[in-house]
């Protein structure tokens, strides 16, 4: 059990299916695309969905972005404990109020939940392009299905690991909100030290910001988390790590999202302090 809340989740920033194409800015990878398309998208600085190709929308489509859209309708926090969908949901309205509390001026982003394939602001993209967020429609993305991979890929099945992963989609939102999403975009798209990797390290930082707080408080809907918890949290930073995924031939100038070891140092350095000061990325000059 982690939510203490009861009843329905109110929300209306989650639906199932997804907006129009266009080429509204870079698309920010995140809590785990660690598939081969990814790591090519973000080398050559392309969408995943122009490599992959995006088809117009069917009646299959908008028959599955309905089922999507009852089960949302049909979200409880009891249910949220078990049922991943609901728990992606409630994870997004207890982000929201940290971030309320944390940032001055903090917007709320939508997230929609897709089947397959979805078309964005930002272009079309497919499951195996992973959780991602939009800058241009200020949308986080999620294929529910992306959370069998990631075990595969070596994470943890927790409900925090999951929860984990949405923290971070959303600490893209928060540095397109500040301006960091923009000043790591022209530093560069790989390498050790590339913008990219200050990117994906400061949202796992921001998403350990999220775990700090997401417990405290009179409206606080997580229950107190364990350290069994935050040690999922961490097996899965570890898992997608660049040089995990890529194995013995790992090549540091490639990596677009951070070693493992850095993205356990910077989820850690987010969740011990809760300080989102203490996350600049960008500024470090030892990354970990």
């Amino acid at each position: 059990m982690t939510f203490s809340g009861s009843g329905s989740i109110e929300t209306g920033n989650v639906s199932g299916g997804g907006g129009g194409g266009g080429r509204g800015g870079r698309i920010a990878l995140g809590g785990g695309a660690g598939v081969l398309v990814t790591i090519v998208a973000l080398l050559f600085g392309l969408n995943p969905g122009d490599i992959m190709g995006g088809g117009g929308g069917s009646s299959d489509d908008t028959a599955v972005v309905s089922e999507i859209d009852k089960h949302l309708q049909s979200c409880t926090y009891e249910k949220a404990n078990s049922d991943t969908i609901c728990r992606i949901k409630a994870t997004t309205v207890s982000v929201d109020r940290v971030w309320t509390d944390l940032l001055k001026g903090y917007t709320e982003p939508k997230t929609v939940i897709f089947s397959d394939t979805v078309n964005t602001a930002c272009g079309a993209a497919s499951s195996s392009t992973g959780p991602f967020y939009c800058p241009a429609d200020k949308t986080a993305y999620f294929d529910p299905t992306f959370f069998d991979m990631l075990v595969k890929m070596g994470g943890s099945d927790g409900p925090l690991s999951q929860m984990y992963v949405v923290a971070h989609e959303y600490g893209h939102h928060v540095q397109n909100l500040t301006g960091s999403l923009q000043k790591g975009n022209k530093m560069g798209s790989h390498g050790a030290t590339s913008g990219s990797v200050r990117i994906e390290l400061q949202a796992d930082c921001y998403a350990g910001v999220w775990a700090y707080h997401a417990d405290k408080g009179d409206d606080a809907l997580l229950k107190p988390l364990t350290s069994d918890q935050i040690a999922s949290a961490i097996q899965t930073a570890r898992a997608i790590g660049d040089d995990t995924i890529q194995g013995s031939n790992s090549n540091p100038e490639s990596w677009t999202h951070g070693s493992s070891k850095q993205r356990v140092k910077w989820f850690s350095t987010g969740y011990k302090s809760g300080d989102p000061n203490s996350c600049d990325t960008f500024s470090a000059s030892d990354l970990g």
